[in-house]
């Protein structure tokens, strides 16, 4: 269902639709030792989906796309502090785009797979994560998936709306499903470490971002063009004054470009004034322009666009302290850019 089939050789063949199953084979293509556990697959391969072409949206909804995929293999006593360690890098993560979020712990559903004590211990495992993380959650009766509990998060960006990105979800029905196991060892072979006993190994399924086209498109709509320094496409516009300082300003905005910053220059026939509105309208972060005074002293008058009071005059700075200024605020991940004074 939803998957693109095609014939070859007179075999079906589909373009991968998720991750779960190849990982399943990779864990399963030897022998695993409870010592190797957990085991954590990464992967960031491209998925393609056959939506229905009325489901489809922009970006947040498409037929080819790629997540940040991830699928943990642990023993049951180690679920506790892999969802701890889940929730502690989605912190991190969403922390970094200002991004605040809800909890909610949802529990086993009518219709389920697996026993009832095995639900019941996974389900307390995730509430103790939870309450050892620290925010607030709340609990979710009865809407987990039909193979295991889930903690469903949902993001608020800066207009107040909700949207469902990430996920973190037990999983006990793939490894029945693809035999998986891992030798562990037997009650009485604790003292020497031996393995002779076969268990099943529980799967985490770890998405932060989901969809990365889907979170480019919410990251798009929260920021609406005001792109923080260090993930704006444009960071610095450099305006020469005259034509006759139109080499310095080349010069400058070669400069920021090697130092790896997203510099641009404006050797339009337009006026001065014109300019500088078109790179507040496209919001570029900084602003430099540059005449005779400038070049004279190898610096930059600066226009920030999160300093309303550098807008009108601008601040002079010389350009490698400029350079060295907006490496820092690169670095920091600073949601608003300014300047030292």
């Amino acid at each position: 269902e939803n998957m693109f089939s095609l014939s070859v050789d007179k075999e079906k063949f589909a373009l991968k639709p998720m991750n779960c199953p190849g990982h399943c084979l990779m864990f399963g293509q030897r022998d695993r030792s409870y010592r190797e556990l957990p085991i954590r697959f990464a992967d960031f391969g491209v998925l393609h989906r056959n939506e229905d072409s009325g489901a489809l949206s922009g970006l947040t909804r498409v037929r080819r796309f790629q997540q940040d995929d991830a699928h943990i293999f642990c023993r049951q006593d180690q679920v506790g502090d892999e969802m701890k360690g889940a929730l502690d890098f989605l912190q991190d993560v969403y922390g970094v785009f200002g991004f605040t979020f809800e909890l909610k712990l949802s529990t086993r559903p009518d219709k389920f797979l697996g026993e009832v004590a095995v639900w019941d211990r996974a389900e307390a495992q995730l509430e103790q994560a939870l309450n050892e993380f620290g925010n607030k959650w709340v609990l979710n009766k009865g809407d987990g998936a039909f193979y295991g509990p889930k903690i469903d998060i949902t993001i608020r960006d800066a207009l107040n709306r909700s949207h469902q990105c990430a996920t973190i979800q037990l999983d006990f029905q793939l490894p029945q499903r693809f035999k998986l196991q891992y030798r562990a060892p037997t009650a009485t072979d604790e003292e020497t470490g031996e393995a002779s006993d076969f268990q099943q190994p529980v799967i985490i399924h770890r998405a932060i971002l989901g969809s990365v086209e889907r979170m480019i498109a919410i990251l798009m709509e929260n920021f609406a063009g005001k792109w923080p320094f260090w993930l704006s496409p444009r960071q610095v516009m450099v305006i020469p004054v005259t034509t006759a300082i139109y080499d310095y300003a080349g010069q400058v905005q070669k400069t920021l470009h090697e130092a790896g910053f997203f510099a641009d220059v404006d050797l339009s026939g337009d006026s001065m004034v014109k300019k500088i509105r078109n790179a507040e309208i496209a919001q570029y972060n900084f602003i430099c322009v540059v005449g005779d005074k400038e070049m004279d002293e190898r610096s930059v008058n600066v226009r920030c666009r999160d300093d309303v009071g550098s807008k009108a005059r601008g601040n002079t700075v010389p350009l490698g302290a400029f350079s060295s200024q907006l490496q820092a605020i690169k670095d920091s991940k600073t949601m608003v850019s300014r300047l030292d004074n």
